[in-house]
């Protein structure tokens, strides 16, 4: 297994190296990486930036706002923040299953004397309180796996610069999103620990498991980490993206996710359809978007166009009949 550690806090940037270590690093074998971002907020790949932030407060605090390639829903960081990621390949002793992928979390939590547990879809828990959200990107035999640890993150922040939809308080029993979550370091006996410490807690425990080499990016590759990050995060459209107006708002959450469908009707016909929601999967929602486009907004007709296509690939756990009333009733 190869060892990264991008020498940057720019989440544009480590993003960016993020991808290319999985795009290319990963063809020389499985890799782990390390990382801390400077205060920033990461939303899922499927989600509306707009509806998730409080950007006047982002603006005010200097926070800056970035996208990943991942599903999922949108998480905060900041220099307390440890973030992980796991690079796997199908021939790869891991599994590609949230849980499996996890572990070297759980295990060194253990070492350390604090009881932490794999719960729902993707999240780390101390107790019944969240410490860490998963998220994966899979392309052909290949996942990417990364998890952001809170270890002593300034939690008064995380709940003012992200905004919390309705039905999220809701499902989760009208708790507040403080006492939802929890920081690692109040759980340590040893209270002189660091997020600096944790990390190389954590890279120890993965270089006894898999005897991991250090790697450092050639000028070449750095280069190619700028040209990702140009087109990603430098990018306003890839952050926030050109979204249309749309006649109707529609959207679900469901035991796998939230699912939003903004359509644009036009005359009974669909002339734009954009997906929304913190749900993962394996295909581009804009592919099933534009299979959409022109189809008459009616049941049937809508069904026939779902009928043919692999909905699992697109949300993840998503049936084709919740699909379905997703977009219509």
């Amino acid at each position: 297994m190869i060892y990264l550690e991008p020498k940057s806090n720019d989440p544009s940037y480590n993003i960016a190296f993020e991808e290319f270590a999985f795009n290319e690093i990963a063809n020389k074998d499985d890799v782990f990486i390390l990382w801390i971002n400077q205060p920033c907020i990461v939303v899922g790949k499927n989600q509306n930036t707009v509806e998730e932030i409080n950007q006047k407060y982002c603006d005010e605090n200097n926070i800056k706002i970035v996208r990943r390639i991942s599903g999922g829903g949108a998480v905060y960081h900041d220099y307390n923040n440890l973030n992980y990621t796991i690079i796997a390949n199908e021939d790869s002793e891991a599994n590609f299953d949230f849980k499996s992928l996890s572990q070297p979390v759980i295990d060194t939590l253990a070492q350390m004397g604090v009881k932490a547990e794999f719960t729902g879809r993707n999240d780390l828990v101390i107790g019944d309180q969240k410490f860490c959200g998963n998220a994966q990107h899979i392309k052909k035999n290949r996942v990417m796996h990364h998890g952001c640890i809170l270890f002593d993150t300034d939690v008064s922040v995380l709940v003012k610069a992200l905004q919390v939809s309705k039905d999220k308080i809701e499902s989760k029993g009208k708790k507040s999103v403080r006492s939802r979550v929890t920081n690692i370091k109040p759980h340590l006996a040893d209270q002189t620990i660091t997020v600096h410490d944790f990390k190389n807690l954590l890279k120890s425990h993965m270089n006894e498991k898999y005897k991991m080499v250090d790697y450092e990016l050639t000028d070449l590759e750095e280069q190619e980490v700028l040209k990702i990050k140009a087109k990603r995060n430098d990018a306003w459209e890839w952050v926030y993206g050109n979204n249309p107006e749309f006649t109707m708002k529609r959207s679900r959450r469901l035991l796998t996710g939230k699912v939003e469908a903004n359509l644009l009707v036009i005359d009974n016909v669909i002339e734009n359809v954009k997906f929304y929601g913190d749900f993962f999967g394996v295909k581009d929602v804009n592919e099933l978007s534009e299979a959409l486009k022109g189809v008459k907004y009616t049941r049937q007709d809508i069904l026939s166009v779902l009928e043919n296509k692999e909905i699992q690939s697109y949300f993840m756990g998503i049936t084709l009949e919740e699909t379905l009333d997703i977009l219509i009733d």
